[in-house]
C-alpha cells in the first residue's frame, strides 16, 4: 500500500513543476535601462544619468531614443542648447511620428533665437497633436517675439481654449498692450483673474494698469489683493506706494518702499521713486543720492537721468543738470519736456542760441504740454521777441483748450494760471485769457522766468517743483497733466519698468506712469515685462 501511495505523489510533484509561472521575458535591450535613466533624471542626479545613458547607448549603438531624449534635456539644462539640438533632431529622425521630438526641436530653435524656423516645427507638431495647449501657447510666443501680434493672438486664444493657462493668459495681455490695445489687455487680465484669483503676478499687473489709466479705485482693490496674498510682492508694493506719493502722502510711501527694500534692495525704480520722495520733501542732497543709487543700477534708464536733471535745476546746478538731462535726451530723443528742461538749464548757463534751439525742439515735439510753450513765451519776451512770444501764447492757449475738452474736471495749477495772467498782460492779451481766475498770488514775475531764482517760467519754482513725483509701477505712454499742472515743473516722467507689468506701452510690462507735472507719480517696474 506504501508504494502505491508512493508512486501516486510522484507524478503530482512534477505536474507542479510544471505549473510554475514562466520566468518574465527580458525587455528588448533597447529600452532595458529606461526606468533607471527616468528615475535619476527626475532626482536630477543628473551626473548618474549621463553615465547610465552613455553605456545604454554604446550597448545599443545610439538607437535608443529615450537616451538620447533625456541626454538632450540635460545638455540644455547646462546651457548647450546647439549640441541639445543636435540630439533633439536624431530622435525626430528615430521616430518621425512623436509630436513630442518636434516639440522639443522647436523648443531648442526658440532658445537659440531662430523662432521663424521654431515656427515650422510647431506647426508640424500641431498637426501630429491638435490638442496639445503647449504647441499653441509656444506658437504664440514665438509670433510674439518676431511681432506678429494678429498671428501671436490668434494662437493663444487657441491655446486658452484647449487649457486655461495662466501663462498664456499673461502673453496674451502683453501681445495686446504692445499692439496699443490696453482695453483689450485689461479684459484679457480681468478673465485671468477670475480663473486664477490669487495668482499675484495677474492681479499687480490688472492694478498697475488700471493705475496707468488714473482709475485709483480699481488699482487700488487689485494691488490690494496681491498683497494680501504676497504681502512681500514688491511690484504691488512699489505701486502702491507710487499712488500714495501721487496724493503727496511721501512718509507713507515710504513705509511702503522700506519694505520693498527688504526684498529687492537692488531695484533702480525703487530708489527712484525713494529720491523722488526726498524731492517732494525737499530733501534734495538725500535725493541726489538716492537717485544716483538709481543710476548706477540702471545707467540707462532714461527716467532716472530727467530726475537726477530736475533736481539739479531745482538746486541750481545749472552744470550738473545740463549734464543728465543731455544723457536722457540721447537715450529718449522724442520728448519735448526734456528739451524743454535742458534750455531752461542753458538759459541759466546764458546760452541763449542753443536754449532758443531746444525751445523749438520741445515744441516741435510736444503736442499737449502747455508749459512748453509758456516757458517759451517768457523766454521770448525776455530776449525782445514779443511777436514771436505772442504765438507761443496762443499755442498754449489752444492746448489749454483742449485739455479743458477732453476732461471736464480738469484743474490747472494756481502758479501756472497766475504766471499765464501776467504774461497775457504784459503781451496786452489779458482780455482773452482762457484761464480760470487764479488761486494764489505768485511773487515771480513775469519777465522772472528763465533768469531769477524762483525761474518764473522755466520749469520753475521750488514751489512747482517740489511737486513733482517719480516714475512707479506702470507706464503711460502718453503724458498727462494730472490735475493740477504745475507751471515750471518738468513732464510727467514714467516710472521704470516693474519687470512684469506690462510693459510700457512702447517696449513692454512693464515701465510706468508719468512723473513730473505737478503731482508726483509713480514708478514702475518694468517693468515692464519680460518673458
Amino acid at each position: 500500500m506504501a508504494d502505491q501511495e508512493t508512486s501516486t505523489a510522484l507524478p503530482l510533484s512534477t505536474e507542479a513543476k510544471k505549473r510554475r509561472a514562466p520566468k518574465a521575458p527580458e525587455l528588448p535591450i533597447v529600452e532595458r535601462r529606461n526606468w533607471l535613466i527616468h528615475q535619476h533624471y527626475i532626482r536630477k542626479d543628473y551626473d548618474t544619468c549621463k553615465a547610465i545613458v552613455k553605456e545604454q547607448l554604446q550597448e545599443t549603438n545610439g538607437m535608443c531614443e529615450y537616451a538620447i531624449y533625456v541626454q538632450a534635456l540635460i545638455l540644455r539644462l547646462e546651457g548647450k542648447i546647439q549640441q541639445s539640438l543636435e540630439l533633439f533632431q536624431s530622435c525626430a529622425i528615430l521616430n518621425p511620428s512623436s509630436a513630442d521630438n518636434l516639440k522639443q526641436v522647436a523648443r531648442s530653435l526658440f532658445l537659440l533665437g531662430k523662432h521663424k524656423a521654431a515656427i515650422e516645427f510647431y506647426h508640424e507638431a500641431a498637426r501630429l497633436n491638435e490638442t496639445d495647449w503647449e504647441i499653441s501657447h509656444n506658437l504664440g510666443m514665438c509670433c510674439f517675439f518676431i511681432k506678429d501680434f494678429k498671428n501671436a493672438e490668434e494662437h493663444l486664444g487657441t491655446a486658452l481654449q484647449i487649457n486655461k493657462h495662466e501663462k498664456t493668459f499673461m502673453v496674451l495681455g502683453k501681445v495686446h498692450l504692445l499692439a496699443g490695445d490696453t482695453d483689450k489687455a485689461i479684459e484679457v487680465y480681468k478673465r485671468a483673474v477670475e480663473y486664477f484669483p490669487e495668482n499675484t503676478e495677474l492681479l499687480s499687473t490688472l492694478g498697475l494698469l488700471f493705475l496707468q489709466l488714473g482709475k485709483y479705485q480699481k488699482a487700488f482693490e487689485h494691488l490690494g489683493n496681491a498683497l494680501t496674498f504676497d504681502p512681500n510682492n514688491y511690484k504691488a508694493i512699489l505701486a502702491a506706494g507710487s499712488m500714495m506719493q501721487t496724493h503727496g502722502d511721501f512718509d507713507v510711501a515710504m513705509n511702503k518702499y522700506r519694505v520693498a527694500a527688504c526684498v529687492v534692495p537692488e531695484s533702480p525704480p525703487l530708489w527712484n521713486n525713494i529720491g523722488m520722495c526726498f524731492f517732494g520733501k525737499k530733501k534734495y542732497v538725500a535725493a541726489i543720492s538716492c537717485l544716483k543709487r538709481a543710476h548706477y543700477l540702471s545707467p540707462f534708464d532714461w527716467k532716472v537721468l530727467y530726475n537726477l536733471g530736475l533736481v539739479h535745476l531745482t538746486m541750481q546746478q545749472y552744470a550738473s543738470a545740463f549734464h543728465f538731462l543731455s544723457a536722457a535726451i540721447n537715450l529718449n530723443p522724442r520728448m519735448g519736456e526734456l528739451f524743454m528742461l535742458l534750455a531752461v538749464a542753458l538759459t541759466n548757463l546764458e546760452d541763449v542760441e542753443n536754449a532758443t534751439r531746444s525751445y523749438e525742439q520741445a515744441v516741435t515735439l510736444d503736442e499737449s504740454n502747455p508749459l512748453v510753450n509758456l516757458n517759451f513765451a517768457i523766454f521770448l519776451y525776455n530776449h525782445g521777441d514779443k511777436i514771436a512770444a505772442l504765438n507761443q501764447y496762443q499755442e498754449m492757449e489752444s492746448k489749454v483748450n483742449l485739455l479743458r475738452d477732453s476732461s471736464s474736471n480738469f484743474e490747472f495749477d494756481a502758479e501756472l494760471i497766475d504766471m499765464a495772467q501776467k504774461m497775457g498782460t504784459a503781451l496786452h492779451v489779458a482780455e482773452s485769457l482762457v484761464w480760470t481766475k487764479p488761486g494764489k498770488d505768485s511773487k515771480s514775475k513775469p519777465n522772472s522766468a528763465a533768469a531769477t531764482k524762483t525761474p518764473g517760467a522755466p520749469l520753475g519754482t521750488n514751489q512747482a517743483l517740489g511737486q513733482a513725483m517719480s516714475s512707479a509701477a506702470s507706464y503711460n505712454k502718453n503724458i498727462q497733466l494730472p490735475t493740477g499742472v504745475s507751471k515750471d515743473t518738468s513732464p510727467l516722467e514714467p516710472e521704470p519698468d516693474v519687470e512684469k507689468a506690462p510693459s510700457p506701452p512702447s517696449d513692454p510690462p512693464g515701465s510706468p506712469q508719468p512723473a513730473e507735472y505737478d503731482k508726483p507719480r509713480s514708478s514702475k517696474t518694468k517693468t515692464k515685462v519680460e518673458e
